[in-house]
């Protein structure tokens, strides 16, 4: 048995092993490594990420129509031809601007014709008052000369409304759009003469999912974003929500308002809203850093002994990168990003990054 332990020896010493052997009555065992070789470090190597508050939110996204804040086809009323033409395409317009003027010789006729007639039935009124005071004529007389100055002031006011319809103003400020008629034209009630829009403030509607309801108030803010304009954001707040649920869709009617004093948006644009809701500061980890099974989720978190320990945590939104962690886990807890699946529970575990720190 001493030959055979020796020649063993003497067989690893030749084939360069490092192990030494130690030789006893029994047999062979293994020994420790020999001096100035490095230990094998068996720690699983991970990358850790620190469990730390974030800002989470819902954010509904929807599609809507940009809407002027007031808007209207300024027509005509009466039949008549152009004869001026007081504005441009594209004018801005203040409230009572007059816009077109139509032909009115004979209605200016019949108002100095009702002003004259009102002139005599006043001074007729004057004379007999004069002599009912006097006891001439009755009182009777008076009163029925003052019917007739009320006559004569009613026919002169038809007069001047009359003309006030051959005269086409602005209903309110804003900015007109295309001309449609032309000096001399001949319009007819109905004829459009041009667009007026009030665009400092543009109105979008869009729609969202009914169990939103008890979550979406007036005064709310949003963004709503263009494709002709990328790279603005245009801040808004909601003034109205609908009293109705489309039964088809399940969806409520919701409408914002927009500042628009560049008058960059007009009518008519396609704009994506973005309605965030209940926002608050809650504590995050990275999505890497979970571990799902079933219906259950779990992380590894690393003591101050470099020892993992598997964590089950209650999770609520997500975020690009992130999700919620709403139970299971304090603010600087440090937890397993890289290296989950290599990694169980008591595992020793190697930062990667620390140690070359």
């Amino acid at each position: 048995m001493k030959a055979f332990a020796i020649l063993a020896v003497l067989a690893l010493l030749a084939g360069g092993g490092l192990w030494f052997w130690s030789i006893q009555d029994g047999g062979v065992t293994n020994a420790s490594p020999a001096a100035g070789t490095p230990a094998v470090d068996r720690r699983i190597p991970v990358r850790l990420a620190t469990a730390t508050p974030q800002r989470f939110e819902t954010v509904l996204e929807s599609l809507g129509t940009a809407q002027a804040n007031e808007s209207v086809t300024i027509t005509a009323s009466v039949t008549a031809n152009v004869s001026e033409i007081g504005f441009r395409d594209g004018d801005e317009v203040e409230a009572g601007r007059v816009l077109v003027r139509l032909a009115s010789a004979e209605e200016f006729a019949e108002q100095r014709e009702a002003e004259v007639w009102l002139t005599e039935q006043r001074r007729e009124l004057n004379r007999i008052r004069g002599l009912a005071a006097d006891g001439i004529v009755p009182r009777q007389q008076v009163d029925q000369q003052r019917s007739r100055v009320d006559e004569a002031e009613a026919r002169l006011g038809a007069v001047e409304a009359r003309l006030s319809d051959r005269v086409i103003r602005a209903p309110f400020s804003g900015v007109l759009g295309l001309r449609r008629v032309s000096t001399g034209s001949l319009v007819t009630p109905g004829t459009a003469v041009a667009e007026l829009d009030d665009i400092s403030v543009i109105k979008v509607d869009f729609t969202v999912s009914e169990q939103y309801l008890g979550t979406i108030r007036r005064g709310m803010p949003i963004e709503a974003r263009s494709i002709a304009f990328r790279d603005r954001v245009y801040q808004g707040e909601i003034t109205a929500i609908s009293t109705r649920i489309d039964v088809a869709t399940r969806t409520l009617t919701v409408r914002a308002e927009i500042d628009n004093a560049d008058r960059e948006l007009r009518p008519g644009m396609l704009l994506t809203t973005r309605l965030p809701l209940d926002p608050a500061e809650r504590l995050a980890v990275p999505e890497g850093a979970l571990v799902a099974t079933a219906d259950q989720h779990f992380v590894f978190v690393v003591d101050a002994d470099g020892k993992a320990h598997r964590q089950e945590i209650r999770i609520g939104r997500r975020q690009p990168g992130i999700v919620e962690v709403l139970d299971g886990l304090s603010e600087g807890d440090r937890v397993v990003e890289e290296g989950t699946l290599r990694v169980r529970q008591g595992s020793e575990v190697r930062v990667l990054g620390e140690d070359a720190a």
